[in-house]
């Protein structure tokens, strides 16, 4: 997303509008953007009877279905997408089930990304039956649309609970609570018409792997990050343990290349804050001498912390809750001052009240860099390679890196390197009813927010049961 140097008006919402026909082209284009954009060779599902048993009672009006789907990737919107569309349908057919057309979900996601993703998906999403919600505030119309259309809708509601992408196939962020929340509502919403529907969560696992671990690529990523860093480094060994199919050595050259990047990096960062920002570093040995796992780990949390804080200083925000939720709660303010709902109307300020507005604009989109730079970096830790050096763990971290690399240098995220062909893999996991939770839910309101932290727990669980780690 480039720099935003002028005010814009005030982010309308976008109703949800599904239109059949764009959903069957992208059913159709779907197949070629997964090998040929995404090199996604193949994707497959554990339990997907699972899913079919839920659609189908779904359309026969017994329950409503939530499908809460793990977020590891801007790439699973796509797999889940193929899920629903090609793989379930031939499920069905195998047990002789005849699910109702379209056989799709509505969901929801996060209002900025048109913003990044550009007019396309402006367009593509709402036809698709996307329902848009600010994430750092709570959005009334939008959290009002998506429990309207679980209640009424003719399609189950897809949500993300994680809230954001961690970029780790192994590690589950804490889930936020709106599955839950919206969940409980919608039962509100049956009981007060006497309809006796549950309301169904069905957790959906996502993991990537790398089909013929392309260690030759990943080295040449680690390699031009070392060239962006300043680092001048003997690449020989490294490509001669990976031509020789040398697991043990190879591995350990790189994971050390790569501990010496990370390192380099974070000091550099540090020093950037501390001469800009008045961070004050803690006391660290010479870039020669490497640190431990554990205390980059907490050097990186430190420097994360204060890199909020400078954004949340700026917009008068207190440093409270989790580093996701403080990330969310700045993205908010900074679109306060860059969409303003004064722009909506013609010549509704002044020429100068404009260029001030425009000068404000610029200062939050300066601000939000700060966040920018956290948010790829929430969940990541010093030990997630060291503790299992695969390819796909090397990648993740790889790829993290880059994605801050580009921030820093102005380029875009989103056209992250192609590393190799991927296979998925998605588990559909038991279904959890919230009617086991309902009695607690709306015996008072003490007890519906214990009941809402723990559904969100057991969904917590269940995700981190569908992981595969070896």
């Amino acid at each position: 997303m480039s720099q935003i140097t002028k005010a814009q008006p005030r982010l309308a919402f976008l109703p949800p509008q599904f239109n059949v026909w764009v959903l069957r082209l992208v059913t159709w284009m779907l197949p070629l953007w997964l090998r040929y954009k995404l090199h996604i060779i193949k994707i497959d599902a554990s339990d997907l009877d699972r899913l079919v048993e839920a659609y189908k009672q779904s359309q026969m009006g017994r329950l409503r279905l939530i499908i809460a789907f793990r977020h590891p990737s801007s790439d699973d919107a796509f797999c889940l997408g193929h899920l629903l569309t090609k793989m379930l349908p031939l499920a069905a057919r195998r047990h002789r089930i005849s699910l109702k057309s379209p056989v799709f979900a509505h969901f929801i996601y996060d209002r900025g990304i048109p913003l990044w993703a550009g007019k396309i998906v402006n367009w593509l999403y709402p036809r698709l039956g996307g329902i848009p919600i600010h994430r750092g505030r709570g959005d009334r119309q939008g959290l009002e649309t998506a429990r309207d259309i679980l209640v009424n809708g003719q399609m189950p509601l897809a949500i993300a609970p994680e809230g954001a992408t961690n970029g780790q196939n192994e590690f589950v962020s804490p889930l936020e609570f709106g599955a839950a929340q919206i969940g409980f509502w919608a039962m509100e919403d049956l009981d007060r018409v006497g309809r006796e529907e549950d309301v169904l969560i069905i957790p959906i696992g996502i993991q990537y792997y790398y089909l013929d671990e392309p260690w030759f690529k990943l080295e040449q990523l680690i390699y031009q990050l070392e060239l962006d860093c300043g680092l001048s480094v003997d690449r020989h060994d490294s490509l001669v343990a990976i031509g020789q199919n040398d697991r043990r050595p190879m591995r350990k050259l790189l994971y050390d290349r790569f501990y010496i990047l990370s390192q380099h990096l974070l000091y550099q960062i540090e020093n950037f804050y501390a001469h800009f920002y008045r961070y004050e570093i803690p006391e660290r040995p010479l870039l020669e001498q490497p640190i431990s796992r554990t205390e980059i780990s907490q050097r990186l949390q430190h420097l994360l912390d204060f890199a909020l804080q400078i954004s949340e200083s700026y917009f008068n925000l207190p440093p409270q809750g989790t580093i996701s939720e403080r990330c969310r709660q700045i993205e908010q303010a900074g679109w306060n001052w860059i969409y303003l709902e004064e722009l909506n109307s013609p010549q509704a300020l002044s020429p100068v009240s404009r260029k001030l507005a425009d000068r404000i604009a610029t200062e939050a989109d300066l601000r939000l860099w700060h966040m920018r730079i956290v948010e790829s970096f929430i969940a990541v830790t010093g030990s997630y390679i060291k503790d299992r050096p695969t390819i796909d763990r090397f990648s993740e971290i790889a790829l993290l890196l880059w994605d801050l690399v580009a921030w820093i240098e102005g380029g875009k995220p989103t056209k992250r390197p192609i590393i190799g062909n991927r296979r998925v893999h998605m588990t559909i996991g038991n279904a959890i009813p919230l009617s086991d939770y309902w009695d607690r839910y709306k015996s008072g309101r003490r007890q519906a927010k214990q009941a809402t932290l723990d559904l969100t727990q057991e969904l917590q669980t269940a995700m981190e049961g569908s992981l595969d780690r070896g």
